[in-house]
């Protein structure tokens, strides 16, 4: 018998906490999309030679992501969701002017170093989904996880605008109005975040029966969090994988850095913009079914991208990517929430996401090479066979006992 905090919080405050959280997302999430629409393109303005490393600085981010994915998590269970967010939104802060130096002093690896920083504040940006559900019912966890993503529609216009309206401030070094931009709105997500009411802070004194935590390994090797992890790293790393080459390819094929940019706008808003909807439509149709259709979504976008190289082949690729990656990664969260015992969730939901970012921080990383070796149509037709591999993982998981896709 232990003192624990009680098993749901007030519909009220969970309500709260899943705005405080989307508002969060807007802010500091805006970061991701500010640094990525410029990363690359940033680091193949520093490259006099191999330029086929220009995507190492958006691997940084992932690489980022990663490391710190444990370390957050750890973090947050000594010190409370609330203190370990105003953090994570500091590293952010401290990743983008790290970045901007290494513009003004023309210096590539401090650019990627910059990068893995902004990555680490991204670990706890990533704990958000996770956050919102804290002390929830198990009936608005869909849409608190969806109302915390679709603060990413607002992201989606924040993050490119600041790179458009900050473009030609610092000439002729390019691209610093994009990551002191970047330091800003870390700073503003800690004001944000100082409004969340983690469930800690509603703890009761009093005793409750608690399940203890199992092994990390026993609850990893459920079927349902194999599946989950599975379909959530596919959809993850493809994503990142044909986005983070997308802007070179566009300027590549003769169109203005202000495309690209607008085409990764395009994109991370259709990433964001269903997620208003798709805590319903999961809760109608099936955690399962809604993943399957994000990953025949993101394999339709490798369609367009193969059918030619107009710029609307581009957008509507990566608007189809989006999407995808929307409904896969979202139905895929919610299904690895149903895996783990309160007492686990710090340690399952870090390890999730070490995994989920190492082979993200990987796709990137081959992304570049891959475009520079292969070109564009080569790395579309990498993402055939892993979309592949996540829906024989769901058909793997409808023959399991007592699941199925018709089961949410």
């Amino acid at each position: 018998m232990t003192l624990a905090a009680p098993k749901t919080l007030s519909a009220r405050t969970s309500r709260h906490n899943a705005l405080v959280l989307a508002a969060a997302q807007a802010t500091v999430g805006s970061a991701a999309p500010a640094a990525f629409a410029v990363a690359a393109l940033a680091g193949s303005w520093l490259l006099s030679e191999d330029k086929s490393l220009a995507t190492l600085p958006v691997t940084g981010f992932n690489v980022g992501v990663a490391l710190a994915a444990l370390p957050a998590a750890a973090l947050m269970r000594a010190i409370g969701r609330r203190a370990g967010f105003m953090g994570g939104a500091l590293i952010t802060a401290v990743g983008g002017f790290v970045s901007a130096m290494a513009l003004f002093t023309h210096n590539f690896w401090l650019l990627a170093l910059g990068m893995v920083i902004i990555g680490a504040g991204g670990a706890f940006v990533q704990q958000y989904r996770f956050a919102a559900i804290d002390g929830a019912s198990p009936s608005f966890r869909p849409k608190a996880i969806s109302w915390v993503l679709a603060g990413g529609v607002f992201a989606a216009v924040i993050g490119p605008q600041v790179v458009r309206l900050t473009a030609d401030r610092f000439l002729p070094t390019q691209f610093v109005g994009a990551f002191l931009g970047t330091a800003v709105l870390g700073l503003l997500g800690v004001l944000v975040l100082a409004l969340l009411r983690p469930p800690e802070a509603e703890r009761q004194a009093h005793r409750v029966d608690e399940l203890p935590a199992r092994p990390l390994l026993q609850v990893m090797r459920q079927p349902r969090f194999v599946a989950a992890l599975i379909c959530g790293v596919g959809s993850y790393s493809m994503m990142s994988f044909v986005m983070t080459g997308a802007p070179l390819a566009i300027v590549g094929c003769g169109y203005s850095t202000d495309i690209s940019t607008l085409g990764i706008q395009w994109h991370v808003m259709a990433m964001f913009a269903p997620s208003f909807f798709t805590g319903d439509l999961i809760a109608r149709y099936g955690k399962e079914r809604m993943v399957a259709t994000g990953l025949g979504l993101i394999a339709a976008s490798a369609v367009v991208a193969l059918s030619g190289l107009e710029i609307w082949n581009f957008w509507l690729s990566l608007i189809l990517l989006g999407m995808g990656w929307n409904f896969a990664f979202i139905g895929s969260t919610a299904m690895v929430t149903d895996c783990y015992r309160p007492a686990e969730k710090n340690k399952a939901q870090g390890a999730h996401d070490l995994i989920l970012f190492a082979v993200v921080a990987f796709s990137s990383f081959m992304s570049g090479r891959i475009l520079a070796a292969s070109g564009w149509e080569a790395m579309n037709y990498v993402v055939f066979p892993v979309v592949g591999i996540g829906l024989l993982a769901l058909v793997g998981l409808s023959r399991t006992k007592g699941r199925g896709l018709l089961r949410g």
